[in-house]
């Protein structure tokens, strides 16, 4: 038996997580090209990026 848990913020908590996401991914995504997009170090760098700037998508805004 499986149960969904839902990850609820306020919606001035979800404007912040999103805004603070959002530009830690396009720092790290410039950061990697900085270091080399052709790199190893560089593509995981501009990955975390766009992971960190996906991340507010698991969190309901409510």
């Amino acid at each position: 038996m499986t149960t969904h848990r839902s990850l609820a913020l306020s919606p001035a908590q979800y404007r912040w997580l999103d805004r603070v996401s959002k530009l830690a991914g396009v720092a790290l995504i410039a950061a990697g090209l900085d270091v080399g997009g052709d790199t190893a170090l560089g593509i995981g760098l501009a990955a975390l990026g766009v992971a960190c700037g996906l991340l507010t998508v698991v969190f309901d805004n409510e």
